[in-house]
């Protein structure tokens, strides 16, 4: 008897060590649904997602800085279809100071009785406030406002910045949602880019330490294209709508996907304490042209290898010997642009296109990435063009 139970208790033990010894399940991926127009491509791009997404965290309207309310338009039927949990995301310009509780609660429940009413029930609001920090006491009184009326089955999630992080009133705020969604991506400097990930790392172990509830973080898979005045001052930021103005300068911001990936697995081995989730911005379509590729966007929800295949091969277009340098992508995944490009051949002529120029040094004329970009899977780039006597037999990429 004393036998079976030394052995039943070892046998318990050694379970418990290998439950211990399991490593946790992957964080389950959100996405944002911003798109103000639902068109077939995002319909598409929702169907064709729903099997590697938790839930939907969808824009439904967004005030001005001038208080007006702007409704977006989305597909009800098609969110019926994608059977996927739905949050309703209301965003509030940053600048608007006085935030007007009864208007905001009774649009969110018009808004929620119209979604049940076409088959929907609301898995929660997300309040979207990108504030200043000095207003963070007002905006605590604002959400503990709304939530009062939003009832107990309702629950309530607010995005939450990096610049808030050295408030003290941070943690008062952070007490009254029911989850946070921490944005790591943004402009906050155009010179740093629109990611990085050590600052973003950063950021998550800070924020860990000012909240108890569960918090998810928001990641890009997007680009903007970030537009200069002629003083160097930001004149306008276009990314999923078009926002440029004339004249200045611009460069394109973007996040690769295998940078982005990298960090994925980073926070998934050495996951900060509460954290529940990520939630991506934004759902990517075959026509977002800043966003990655659908087919790399679920290749990295999925924590599939990436493998970008960039080369380049020269087409003749004249009886001259003139060449088109196409770049293409047959890989799995979205490629960053290649920063160098160089031929073996000698050439009389050349020059770039595309977001690349010619260049020369001591080892002879290259084409460089002027401005930066991604290639998605299966696509093609005309990046310059050569007239060689000797035509070039090899390409060499330079990432």
């Amino acid at each position: 008897m004393i036998r079976r139970r030394t052995a039943a208790g070892f046998s318990a033990l050694l379970l418990m060590l290998s439950a211990c010894g399991k490593p946790a399940p992957d964080l389950p991926n959100d996405a944002y649904v911003w798109q103000r127009r639902w068109t077939p491509a995002v319909q598409e791009a929702l169907s064709a997602s729903a099997d590697a997404v938790r839930a939907w965290r969808v824009l439904i309207a967004e005030m001005s800085a001038d208080g007006r309310w702007f409704d977006a338009a989305p597909d009800l039927a098609a969110l019926v279809a994608a059977r996927r949990p739905v949050i309703m995301v209301w965003r509030l310009d940053g600048r608007v100071d006085a935030l007007n509780v009864e208007d905001t609660a009774a649009r969110i429940a018009t808004a929620s009785h119209a979604w049940r009413a076409a088959g929907i029930t609301p898995a929660g609001v997300e309040i979207d406030y990108d504030c200043a920090t000095s207003k963070l006491p007002a905006y605590r009184k604002f959400l503990t406002a709304l939530k009062s009326r939003m009832g107990s089955d309702s629950a309530l999630s607010i995005t939450a910045l990096p610049t808030w992080l050295n408030s003290p009133e941070l943690d008062a705020l952070l007490n009254v949602p029911d989850e946070a969604v921490l944005q790591v991506h943004a402009v906050l400097n155009p010179t740093q880019g629109l990611f990085d990930g050590k600052r973003a790392q950063s950021w998550l172990d800070a924020f860990a330490e000012h909240t108890r509830k569960p918090w998810r973080v928001a990641l890009p898979a997007y680009g903007s294209r970030v537009a200069w005045d002629d003083e160097g001052r930001v004149a306008a930021i276009e990314s999923e709508q078009p926002a440029l103005r004339p004249g200045g300068r611009a460069s394109e911001l973007v996040v690769a996907p295998v940078a982005m990936a990298a960090f994925v697995d980073q926070i998934h081995q050495s996951r900060p304490r509460g954290l529940a989730g990520i939630v991506w911005f934004r759902l990517p379509t075959a026509r977002d042209e800043r966003a990655w590729s659908l087919a790399t966007w679920r290749a990295v929800l999925t924590r599939q290898p990436l493998q970008p295949a960039l080369r380049v091969d020269a087409q003749a277009v004249a009886e001259g010997g003139s060449q088109d340098l196409v770049l293409s992508n047959t890989g799995n995944a979205d490629g960053a642009l290649p920063f160098i490009v160089r031929w073996n051949g000698a050439c009389r002529g050349a020059d770039g296109i595309n977001g690349y120029t010619l260049e020369r040094d001591d080892a002879g004329q290259y084409l460089r990435r002027a401005q930066d970009g991604l290639l998605r899977v299966g696509s093609q780039r005309q990046i310059g063009w050569i007239r060689c006597d000797t035509p070039p037999t090899t390409f060499h990429v330079q990432p």
